[in-house]
Order: structure tokens, then sequence, then C-alpha cells
């Protein structure tokens, strides 16, 4: 139970600790921003804000959080803010803040160190075409409408879709040298797309490719996430190889479509985890048949696909690799991404929305650190 509240002044502070950076989401107070706040004796509250940069895209919704909070405590008749900027040496300590006082370090990828409690998953295909990104934006959705913290790397550099099917149109903001990754449908997500300007293509090789996938994943502040899905390129390109050697830990989602042609092809790309020693989740079947007016089914690009990539995967790496589960071919995926707005969203009872949610299901695994656990070993006897 808190202690009450004396003063008005404490009342003040605690109205502003109740207000959270949008891009951070973390209070205000905790992270520095808040120079001073004094009431006068008219019952007007003047707070002084530090900004972490200047012209920050979300200083109106700040300033309406502010006044809210400020202004319902009683005894306050106004509340007028004033925008400032902070220093180099006040965002060198909120980045110091951010990363648990290791600012001045190399900095490292949370998600590969042996206490991260984050699943990761890797979503892959064998060729483009499939859906892959459409799977990916619909997963993290859906679990982000279950509650948990999740983040989107859209890690296909050449071909990046996935803020256009989020609805992701803001720009990341920068601190020191840390990226705040647009939140969208409560989805954190990264994209090169965000620092190109218009639809500039991306001309890189594979050097090039490997920084920009460890920025995305040592230098965006992601906080504690739950979940993190990459949208890999098709096929076992440098991204795949990159990503094997930055997250080892990470887990592979192969996507397919019902077809031959494209189940030969994901099988490859799942049997990269025999090289790079990764876990392959399952398969995810897409557009496997068109639901007809009458109630049947037409199986436009045939059939078993998924189950085929499943078993071979099974076979060849000597696991059991499911299959999670079959999307049907449905145009309002399509129409829902283009709007930016995810179909288990948009139209959650639609066919679709309903494989997509319960493979969601499957995926809504919390992981607990190991760390300060007793494990109940002992060492074994000479």
């Amino acid at each position: 139970m808190s202690a009450p509240v004396s003063t008005v002044e404490d009342a003040i502070q605690a109205a502003l600790a109740t207000v959270d950076d949008p891009e951070i989401r973390r209070p205000i107070t905790d992270l520095g921003m808040v120079s001073s706040a004094v009431i006068g004796d008219d019952g007007v509250v003047r707070v002084r804000l530090l900004l972490t940069v200047a012209g920050c895209p979300l200083k109106d919704k700040l300033r309406n959080d502010i006044t809210a909070a400020v202004g319902a405590v009683p005894g306050v008749t106004g509340v007028e803010i004033e925008f400032g900027v902070m220093s180099p040496e006040q965002r060198q300590s909120l980045q110091s803040t951010l990363r648990g006082g290791g600012a001045t370090e190399e900095p490292v990828i949370p998600f590969a160190q042996p206490g991260s409690r984050t699943r990761v998953y890797a979503v892959a295909s064998g060729k483009g075409g499939v859906g892959k990104s459409s799977v990916t934006v619909n997963l993290a959705a859906a679990l982000a409408a279950r509650g948990l913290s999740v983040g989107v790397v859209d890690a296909d550099i050449y071909g990046h879709s996935v803020p256009r099917m989020l609805g992701a149109d803001g720009r990341p903001t920068r601190v020191e040298d840390m990226i705040m990754p647009p939140q969208s449908h409560g989805v954190k997500v990264i994209s090169i797309g965000m620092f190109t300007s218009g639809n500039a293509a991306v001309v890189w090789r594979g050097p090039m490719l490997h920084r920009a996938l460890q920025q995305f994943l040592a230098d965006v502040y992601w906080g504690e996430l739950d979940v993190l899905l990459l949208d890999l390129p098709p096929g076992t390109g440098d991204v795949a190889i990159s990503l094997a050697q930055l997250l080892p830990n990470s887990e592979i989602l192969v996507v397919t479509t019902p077809q031959a042609a494209a189940a030969e092809v994901a099988e490859r790309a799942g049997a990269i985890a025999l090289q790079t020693h990764q876990r392959v989740v399952g398969v995810i079947e897409n557009m496997s048949w068109l639901e007809l007016p009458d109630g049947s089914r037409m199986e436009i690009f045939g059939a078993g696909g998924g189950e085929t990539v499943a078993e071979s995967l099974s076979r060849t790496i000597g696991a059991q690799v499911p299959l999670l589960g079959q999307i049907p071919l449905d145009t309002r995926v399509r129409e829902a991404g283009d709007e930016g707005n995810p179909i288990v969203l948009a139209e959650p009872e639609s066919p679709a929305a309903k494989a997509l949610s319960k493979i969601a299901d499957r995926l809504a695994v919390r992981r607990e650190s190991l760390l300060g656990k007793p494990l109940g070993l002992k060492p074994a006897g000479r």
C-alpha cells in the first residue's frame, strides 16, 4: 500500500509519474524528462519537459497526457507546459538508464543473452510469394492482442513490406545511438523502409545486410519482449546465415503453400537448421484452399504441401516438426494488409483469421529465465 500524498506538490509529482513516454513506454519522471513542475499562487502548474529530440512527433500526446493527469489533481486550476530538449549529457544518461548502466559498452543483442526470456521466431520461406510477411504481421498482432509484448524485425531488407501491413507509418526516434521503434496495434516494429527515402531500392551486399540486422537487434530499444518475430527474405542467403550467428537461440517457422514446387523449396529453407543448429518450430501452410459460396473448397495451389514439408523436415532433422496450421486463401487478408489493419484484428471471425489465431495460440508461450533459479543439479561423483 502506497504512502498517503501529503502535499499538492507531492500529488503533482505522483500524477506526472503516471504519464509514460509514448515511445519508451516508461514514466517520464523515471526517464529524467521532467525538468521542473511548480504550482503558482493562482493554482496553475507550470511544467518544463525535456524532449529526447527537437521536433518530437509525439509532443502533442505528451502535452495532452500531462495536462489530463496534472489537471486532475485537487487544487490545480490549469496546466502550462514548456518544452525543452535534452542536452547530450542528459541523453547519454537516459541511454545508460535504458541499457541498465551499460551506455559506454559495446551494444549487445539482449535476445542472445543467456538470461533472455524472449522467444525469437524467424519466419522463413524457400521462395517469395507464399505470404510469409502476411503470416508474420498477423501472428504479431494476434500475440499482442493476447497481452504479450511483441516486436517485429522486417529482415527482408530488399523486399520490406511489414510497416505498411502493420500500419506503422511512424519514424524511429534516436536517443544518442539508440533507436526507439514505432508501434502499431501494440507491436513494436523496425524496418529498413523507415530509413530510406520514398520507395527507394536497397542495393547492398552481404556485409551491409549483416550490419543492418545487427543494428536492428542491438541498437533498437525493444524493452522486455515476450516474443520477437523476424520476417526473413526468401531462401537461404546472407540474412538467414547472419541471423543464426547473431541469434543462435532463434527458432524457425517455415511458411509454404500446398503447391509441390513451393514445398520442395520450403524444405531447403527449413533444412538450413541442420547447419545452423536452430530448432524448427513447425510449418505453416498458407493459401491452402479457397472457400466457395456453396461451402465447398477449391484447392487452387494443390494440396498436401504443408504436410509434405513437415514430414520431410521431421525425417531430415530427426525431430518432430509439426504442421502448425492451414490458412485458407482469402482476399480480405490482402485487403487488410494493404490497409495496415491485420485480418486477425479487422475480421477476427473470418476463417483465415481463426486459423492464424490458432497458430498464435501455439506460439504464445513465454520463456522463463533460468537466472537465479536452482536447477537441482549435483556434481557427479569421482
